[in-house]
């Protein structure tokens, strides 16, 4: 039986160890450099969907209303965002990602400015178009890890867990950011603030040339990711994925609402976040086993079990304590489902398509994120937020069935 001081040292050679593989990376000439300019970038992206939720329902008193802004604008991100990866792979990531940001801060300073003149709902749809020209900053990093890691897929497995982990950093702390600035500020602090950022920090991560892929004019022999053996069916497990995380957001600003504690939704949202990111940390130091089309299903069986946690902890204590709880270990199944999702879009984008590729995993999580939303807020304003949970629920449950079925079909098709 193993005593303490064992268990002790074990615990210690093991954390050493994780240390040691993420410490690796930075050793790489430039990695620190186009680390922290993503990390600002990218910081907004947990900012302005729950500041637009915020705003809107606190100045037009309409949960739907929001939630159908929010899928507005994701929806034509998931149209707009594969051109632009499609511009960044041939041009370079530094020639179009600046731009790009621009054309987007100009969008939410344009909602921001319509919402302060009390301009009609239609022209905040309009207002807010522009925003679908956000660069896909996390994608453009991954790419530039697979670019430097090419020939060591372990190291290249901790960079995409890092990366999964920096996302949930983004998504733990922009909440609650943005809902402080939203409520102790005023109404479009967080989105002012979030602007700032982003075009901050793009400026930043595109400085850093050394590390950027090199770009890759197209060919006509160059395959579309969208017709590579694998990727479809992937991409639509995506899309049910970020029905989850759209759905969660809008039905747990109005549980939190609904018991007067609205300003502490990002901080229950923070904790989901936080066992998702934890975890994919602790992922990513481990070697996995077996193939990553393996991996996946398990990881969104377990996903789709623990997403039952939020709906009986609101459904059986209406605390919303307890909800935090839950969603803290609800997302622990979220980063290695992430990780071991984008090795697989990794894997079968064809070469010199990497950002296009990763885009377009990116675009099915935004178009789920977009009708998680919409749904999730049409679902608080009939059924009431507790049982709105139902929601990311069956999202997950679907997800767990499409990717069941898409590993199925893989494995009957001819390689």
């Amino acid at each position: 039986m193993p005593t303490a001081t064992s268990v002790a040292t074990s615990v210690a050679a093991s954390v050493s160890t994780s240390v040691a593989a993420y410490t690796r990376l930075f050793t790489i000439p430039g990695a620190r450099a186009f680390t922290l300019g993503n990390l600002i970038a990218r910081f907004p992206s947990g900012m302005f969907s729950i500041s637009a939720v915020m705003l809107i329902s606190g100045t037009r008193g309409s949960y739907a209303l929001a939630g159908a802004l929010g899928a507005s604008g994701l929806v034509a991100s998931a149209v707009v965002g594969p051109w632009l990866a499609r511009q960044v792979d041939r041009r370079g990531q530094a020639q179009v990602a600046v731009p790009a940001t621009l054309v987007a801060a100009v969008g939410v300073l344009a909602l921001l400015l319509c919402v302060r003149l009390d301009a009609p709902d239609w022209a905040l749809f309009v207002a807010y178009l522009p925003t679908a020209a956000t660069p896909n900053t996390g994608g453009m990093s991954r790419a530039r890890w697979a670019h430097l890691l090419k020939d060591e897929p372990q190291a290249l497995h901790t960079a995409n867990s890092f990366e999964q982990a920096a996302d949930e950093l983004c998504f733990m702390l922009g909440p609650v950011v943005a809902a402080f600035l939203c409520s102790a500020l005023f109404p479009e602090a967080g989105a002012v603030v979030g602007v700032v950022l982003m075009v901050t920090g793009v400026l930043l991560f595109a400085a850093q040339r050394s590390t950027q892929p090199p770009a890759r004019p197209r060919t006509e022999a160059t395959k579309t990711p969208l017709r590579a053996r694998g990727m479809p069916s992937l991409l639509v497990v995506f899309l049910a994925t970020g029905a989850i995380f759209g759905s969660l957001e809008v039905v747990t600003v109005a549980f939190a609402d609904t018991l007067g504690h609205k300003a502490w939704a990002g901080v229950v949202l923070a904790l989901q976040a936080l066992g998702s990111g934890a975890a994919g940390l602790a992922y990513g130091a481990l070697k996995p086993s077996g193939p990553a089309d393996r991996r996946h299903p398990l990881c969104v069986a377990a996903m789709a079990a623990l997403m039952a946690l939020p709906l009986l902890a609101a459904w059986g204590t209406g605390s919303l304590y307890v909800l935090g709880g839950a969603l803290l270990v609800a997302g622990m199944a979220t980063a290695p489902t992430m990780v071991t999702g984008m090795t697989l879009v990794q894997q079968r984008t064809p070469e010199g398509r990497l950002n296009e590729g990763m885009t377009l995993a990116v675009t099915g999580l935004l178009g789920g994120i977009a009708c998680g939303s919409a749904t999730g807020g049409a679902a608080v304003e009939h059924w009431g937020p507790t049982a709105a949970y139902a929601v990311p629920v069956t999202a997950a449950v679907t997800a767990l069935v499409l990717s069941l079925h898409g590993c199925a079909r893989r494995t009957r098709q001819p390689r």
